[in-house]
């Protein structure tokens, strides 16, 4: 393959959807964006973050003048810890609620159109092209993300692009890279992820896998990195359809892989066939160190490209929520109604898998109760259905005068209507994780899980307490004359 030459400053078409920098000017007119100066990568970058993860909707924060590193030489970190960001992100109202945000989800995944993306000859990543001995991971500010973790991760908010040898299929997907030396990195996929299906299918053959990694691209295209997509699916199709237009893409001088042409950061190399290097520690999104320092496939780097005063894109996990959990809640909420759906549960009112288990622990499922045995069913198939059955700890059940996204509601309806004699189901032997800190044993990643029944039970939904609420008669007489004194939102 002929080598592509660094690029003069400038864009190679106006696209401002697809770069990160048009991102970041629209949440910083939003009053989005927090600006952070002097902190340096060691602790107080992470420590940073990890505040402003603690509660859903802080702004997303900007790291600039991060000592040891020329001024512009940023990070960018929690980036999708609110709902007002998600909806500009992907061009809904931003002031749309959490359910309005899952229907999107569940529009999107049955209406959204898939649009392939485009080759150009050069892009804004190739304004730095680095060989050989010039590759340096560390020009980069790569933090430290948590105290104790084992090194330092380039590849949080990242996409990791492969190639299926056979078929010629596109895969990319958000798996953590830490960078190792000057031009070595590591790669984790899980066990039955697409990115490990396919190095498999090259190591098999004897042969080493290409990769790319991209390290700072607009979050719309980490946004897919991070979803359930099916297998043999190009996620640049799909990152197309979200965004509305092609993404346009430069081809890896090395390897031939699509790598984002506005994209901020990004490398390309091998993992060759029993390359293994010490990988991890990392705090991971159930908030534990559950995986610890185990052996992981190496990348031995050949290209490194980089923008002009480049962004490094953090997605970090850690204790819930994190900036993986929110966003992936919502889309994973949407994925199970849909699937429900397709189970043929009737009368599903809403999904939400809520941010402090990490979008996976926890389900709940509203319904408009149908008949005797809907409840049950509902939650035994949303614990196993595929988009809810990865690292599943709870399903809940309501009903549909409940708002599954409210979690003081959700807690009101299990104190209130359960019943642990009859309600409660648990499930052995399920599909789970080596980064979940119950999975049986770290080589055996199943776990245990609970359906619970929280809706009125059948036999007594018509003599059950009436609620001590106004009803929404008065509600709506209340709200026209008195409006003024009421709280916001009411």
């Amino acid at each position: 393959m002929n080598k592509i030459e660094p690029r003069a400053t400038g864009r190679a078409s106006n696209v401002p959807k697809q770069d990160l920098r048009a991102w970041l000017a629209q949440m910083e007119a939003a009053g989005e964006v927090k600006h952070v100066s002097g902190a340096e990568r060691e602790e107080e970058i992470g420590g940073i973050v990890d505040f402003h993860q603690r509660k859903i909707g802080n702004p997303a924060v900007l790291f600039d003048d991060i000592p040891g590193y020329p001024r512009g030489h940023r990070v960018l970190a929690n980036i999708l810890t609110s709902v007002k960001r998600i909806n500009l992100t992907l061009g809904n109202p931003p002031d749309g609620s959490e359910m309005e945000l899952v229907r999107y989800w569940r529009r999107y995944m049955k209406e959204a159109k898939s649009i392939p993306p485009v080759t150009l000859p050069t892009g804004a990543v190739l304004e730095n092209v680095k060989e050989g001995n010039d590759i340096d991971l560390f020009k980069i500010p790569v933090p430290k993300w948590h105290e104790h973790d084992g090194g330092y991760y380039i590849g949080t908010g990242c996409m990791v692009v492969m190639r299926d040898p056979d078929s010629g299929w596109i895969n990319y997907g958000a798996y953590r890279v830490q960078a190792h030396d000057k031009n070595v990195a590591s790669v984790m996929c899980s066990k039955g992820k697409h990115g490990d299906m396919i190095q498999k299918k090259y190591h098999q053959r004897g042969q080493p896998c290409p990769i790319a990694v991209v390290c700072g691209m607009h979050p719309a295209l980490f946004m897919i990195a991070g979803l359930e997509i099916p297998y043999g699916k190009n996620e640049y199709d799909v990152a197309g359809g979200l965004l509305g237009e092609p993404v346009e893409v430069i081809m890896g001088p090395k390897t031939g892989l699509p790598i984002p042409a506005h994209a901020e950061i990004a490398f390309e190399g091998f993992i060759h066939p029993n390359d293994l290097i010490d990988e991890g520690p990392l705090g991971e999104w159930t908030g534990y160190y559950a995986g610890g320092l185990k052996k992981e496939p190496a990348i031995r780097i050949e290209t490194m490209m980089y923008r002009d005063n480049p962004i490094l894109l953090g997605a970090i996990p850690g204790i819930p929520p994190d900036d993986d959990s929110f966003y992936r809640g919502t889309y994973r909420s949407g994925a199970v109604w849909n699937q429900l759906e397709a189970a043929g549960v009737p009368d599903v009112k809403g999904v939400w898998s809520h941010a402090a288990g990490g979008s996976r622990l926890w389900l709940t499922v509203a319904i408009k109760q149908m008949y005797a045995g809907h409840s049950k069913q509902a939650g035994l198939i949303a614990s196993q259905c595929h988009a809810g059955a990865y690292v599943n700890r709870f399903v809940v059940v309501v009903d549909d005068d409940i708002d599954p996204a409210d979690m003081d509601k959700v807690i009101w309806a299990m104190c209130t209507r359960f019943d642990p004699r009859e309600g409660l189901e648990t499930l052995r032997g399920c599909w789970s994780s080596a980064l979940d800190p119950m999975a049986y044993a770290p080589d055996d990643p199943r776990n245990a899980r609970v359906v619970i029944d929280a809706c009125r039970p059948w036999s007594r939904r018509d003599t059950f307490p009436i609620e001590a609420r106004p009803s929404k008669e008065l509600d709506a007489r209340i709200r026209a004359k008195w409006a003024s004194v009421l709280p916001k939102g009411s």
